[in-house]
């Protein structure tokens, strides 16, 4: 190999400093995981080169025998990882070796808390991939080639991992990539061969690509009998099975093998929740093998980030993140598909309206929602633990899913009037369950925030009466109440918009007594519209109060307050939400107001009350100022 030529000298990005540093000292423990992730990257590379080469077979530059290599070198204490994949140019080494081109990094290092234990937990849903290799060794060796490129192409990458790195070019013969482990001084037990054996079985068995080791020549020896066993030349033997996993029957493949190609595909450290492996036959050939995480990426929320199954056609690698088997709401699912229906030169854009994609994907979903349906129903707390996690994600799905609407209303959680916590718990069955005779409907409410939803004034009748109210607090929970219109044939009915009629709820007295508080102070009702004038659609009386004097509701068919703040946030424009003022007539403070006869007065008191009402509602007033004059001016004459 000749020697490296141009040499330059870059620095890591912020965020590979820091998680270099964080390696060494919080996954330590764990130190043996560097195998398993360089392998899965050289089984990565060899994948990719097998697809590219469907369409240009030159790449394999006569050498179509994939695979993945590791040796020893003692005398250098050095642990050679090798593949004949699809390597890289001098462009992708420096952007692969030398960043972290990932969503979600800012808000993976604010979580970072100093605890190597906590941390280790963190860079496991993160991701480290080739940095893993500063785990045990003080330099690391990077020489790669692009599959089809010249050999004086070549790349090398050298760096001690504490802050810079060199490329140079190389001349590099075999296409594909070379790591080079220069190890620590207390590391040395990965130089011993059947260490590096274990680690593969352990880890890499399920990979399909061989991993090949170097054995030893052997020499001519006597055998158990006297008789002579012939020496045996020095050759490189697989030592992994190297036969896909999800092709095996289930009934030979043990948990641990599940979860070990769980972390192959991944990247994650930590143990998938559950999964599901299935082989389908039928109008459509296909299996697939999907699991759920335990824990959430951090780029989860870019709801652009490539997302998706790995595809395979007939075994053979076709692309990372196929979005077209996974809907959006799902897209937390990790796992692979592998059809025989597809053809093997299948692209994004043919698989965009591919009747056979449509198939593969209700079929996918399908599994995916069962596997949550069982967890629900035989671990609730495993089932807790995930909608911790992915709960949120899962609310886009009856807006996205219209088909399969009912099964996800049933998975979905709620924190409500039932329990004195944020937590969200409460099942849609379980509501169902504890409602009053005579309820018809599903009762909730919608506001910024658990604390807001819980101390909202629309709820003192339904804490009067015992009724049990969803208090939905997340972004997310108006868009998802827009789009989940009923659950076991009974209607969800916001409290905060259009009248409040409790039908049944409410007994004959009951009414009896609303009446006559209502004709005691009849009047005020022309005069507060009269004083509050366009700010109100209308004023009426409510019972929907049991506590407060007044409220404002927004119309029954029209935008919430909630959705207002949705769409603003997104930066749409929306039009000025219209409502209606509410006063309770059994409350003392609307009696006094009926009595004041000053129609000044009586409009600054009105308005007093509109504007605690909106702030209540709405989290924030239009004219503060108008509000805190007002409100002044009644202290001021209440102490003369």
């Amino acid at each position: 190999m000749a020697e490296a030529a141009h040499q330059e000298k870059h620095g890591f990005q912020t965020e590979v400093k820091q998680l270099l540093h964080l390696m060494i000292h919080s996954l330590y423990s764990n130190k043996e995981i560097f195998l398993r992730e360089l392998v899965s990257n050289a089984a990565d590379a060899a994948d990719k080169l097998r697809f590219r080469a469907l369409e240009n077979d030159g790449l394999y530059e006569n050498d179509s025998e994939l695979h993945v290599k590791i040796s020893v070198d003692k005398e250098a204490g050095t642990v050679i990882i090798s593949d004949n994949g699809i390597g890289m140019n001098r462009e992708e080494v420096i952007a692969n070796l030398g960043t972290i081109a990932k969503s979600g990094t800012k808000d993976f290092f604010s979580k970072l808390s100093g605890d190597s234990a906590k941390d280790s937990q963190l860079i496991g849903q993160f991701g480290v991939g080739f940095y893993s290799a500063f785990i045990v060794a003080d330099s690391v060796t990077v020489r790669s080639r692009a599959a089809g490129a010249d050999p004086s192409e070549g790349v090398e990458w050298i760096s001690d991992g504490e802050g810079e790195f060199t490329v140079a070019e190389i001349n590099k013969p075999s296409r594909g990539t070379e790591i080079v482990l220069h190890l620590r001084e207390d590391e040395k037990e990965f130089l011993d061969d059947w260490r590096l054996r274990s680690i593969v079985s352990k880890y890499s068995d399920h990979i399909s690509i061989p991993v090949q080791m170097w054995k030893k020549e052997t020499p001519e020896r006597d055998g158990p009998d006297g008789e002579k066993i012939p020496a045996e030349p020095g050759k490189w033997e697989v030592v992994n099975k190297a036969t896909a996993l999800w092709t095996r029957d289930k009934a030979d493949i043990t948990d641990e093998e599940y979860k070990e190609f769980y972390k192959h595909i991944s990247h994650d450290f930590a143990d998938p929740l559950t999964w599901a492996h299935n082989r389908v036959e039928g109008k459509t050939e296909y299996t697939s093998l999907l699991y759920i995480p335990a824990k959430a990426p951090f780029d989860m929320w870019n709801r652009d980030q490539k997302h998706g199954l790995k595809l395979y056609v007939q075994r053979v690698f076709i692309m990372d993140d196929a979005e077209q088997f996974m809907p959006t709401y799902l897209r937390f699912v990790k796992g692979l598909l592998d059809s025989n229906d597809l053809p093997l030169n299948v692209s994004r854009e043919i698989l965009q309206d591919n009747k056979v994609t449509q198939a593969l994907r209700q079929g996918c979903t399908k599994r995916v929602l069962q596997m949550l349906e069982r967890m629900a129903k035989n671990d609730s707390e495993q089932y807790q633990g995930f909608w911790n996690e992915f709960g949120n994600v899962l609310k886009e799905g009856p807006a996205e899913d219209f088909s399969n609407r009912e099964k996800i209303a049933g998975l979905l959680r709620f924190a409500s009037t039932h329990n004195d916590t944020d937590a969200q718990t409460v099942s849609l069955a379980d509501y169902v369950e504890r409602m009053k005779e005579g309820q018809k409907q599903i009762y909730y409410v919608t506001a910024d925030n658990y604390q807001a939803a819980k101390n909202s004034p629309h709820l003192e009748i339904f804490r009067k009466k015992g009724i049990e109210v969803l208090l939905l607090g997340e972004r997310i929970d108006e868009w998802l109440m827009s789009h989940l219109t009923e659950f076991d044939e009974k209607q969800f009915q916001s409290i905060a918009k259009g009248d409040l009629d409790l039908g049944d709820l409410d007994d004959e007295e009951t009414k009896k007594a609303q009446e006559e508080a209502e004709k005691q102070v009849e009047g005020i009702l022309e005069r507060a519209k009269s004083a509050l004038g366009s700010k109100v659609v209308d004023v009426k009386f409510t019972h929907r109060l049991t506590d407060s004097p007044a409220c404002i509701v927004a119309d029954e068919n029209g935008m919430s307050t909630q959705m207002v703040k949705l769409m603003q946030a997104a930066g749409q424009q929306v039009p000025e939400v219209q409502y209606q003022f509410e006063l309770n007539p059994e409350h003392q403070l609307i009696h006094k107001l009926s009595d004041v006869q000053d129609e000044s007065l009586f409009k600054q008191w009105i308005e007093v009350l509109y504007d605690q009402a909106a702030l209540s509602e709405q989290g924030s007033l239009k004219d503060p100022s108008s509000f805190a004059r007002n409100l002044n001016s009644l202290l001021m004459s209440l102490s003369k």
